[in-house]
């Protein structure tokens, strides 16, 4: 064994001792490295067919056959299909804003892990991509939260699928919250706040562009709109969550 494992698991040994390892979500104990236990992991809500084959949106119904919902039926999208694993409800939705917004970091790992599961549906696997492209931060709300979500998981997906990240988009416009705004109002909002760093590793590629959670889909829709216009070759999205 090389010094550098024995020193990590004897770091991890002594962080063990001092911190047990415990469930992020219900306090129970678990091994070390884990933060979710069995039993809260199989409460988080899984998005199972019938689902939209372009946003996954969850249907309620009796529907054998692919469709595409009517919030996405005659809408130009730019992205080829946005798969999420999840609804962002209970300790999904819980940990996502943990991560987010109090910086427990440690849930990076949880998070990844279902994020990872996106890379296993057949709307990723029929075509191979090139890269993972996480969806940016504008610079003043980077400085804000001193990290970028999308890239900490784009990162993490990336040793998995064994995938290069590549950083091709740039948020140039400060936008307002969208919390409170309709779809209309979001792609409106987003306009030309995105343009193309690397354009030539662009054209021509397959790309996944990932971030946490899929609500309207406007953020990724006009992050896809500017990287095919850059010549790309397509554009899915891959979420943690589907609000």
């Amino acid at each position: 064994m090389k010094i550098a494992d024995v020193l990590r698991l004897t770091g991890q040994a002594f962080l063990d001792a001092l911190y047990p390892p415990h469930c992020a979500n219900c306090l129970a104990d678990t091994p070390s490295g884990i933060h979710l236990c069995t039993k809260c992991a199989a409460q988080a809500p899984k998005i199972k067919a019938p689902f939209c084959s372009q946003c996954s949106q969850p249907f309620d119904g009796a529907i054998d056959d692919v469709f595409v919902c009517f919030q996405c039926e005659g809408r130009k999208l730019h992205f080829d299909c946005a798969i999420a694993p999840y609804r962002s409800r209970g300790v999904v939705r819980e940990f996502i804003h943990r991560f987010k917004y109090e910086r427990h970091f440690y849930l990076r790992q949880p998070l990844a892990n279902w994020l990872a599961e996106a890379l296993e549906d057949r709307r990723i696997t029929d075509q191979p991509f090139d890269f993972l492209v996480p969806v940016p931060l504008h610079s003043t709300r980077y400085r804000e939260r001193d990290f970028n979500q999308a890239e900490v998981l784009a990162k993490l997906l990336a040793k998995r699928a064994g995938k290069p990240v590549l950083a091709a988009l740039k948020r140039i416009r400060y936008t307002t919250t969208q919390t409170r705004l309709d779809r209309e109002q979001r792609m409106e909002n987003l306009r030309n706040a995105f343009r193309v760093r690397h354009a030539s590793r662009v054209q021509s590629r397959h790309l996944i562009l990932v971030d946490d959670v899929f609500t309207t889909g406007s953020t990724v829709a006009e992050c896809a709109r500017v990287l095919r216009q850059a010549g790309a070759a397509s554009v899915r999205v891959v979420t943690v969550a589907r609000g």
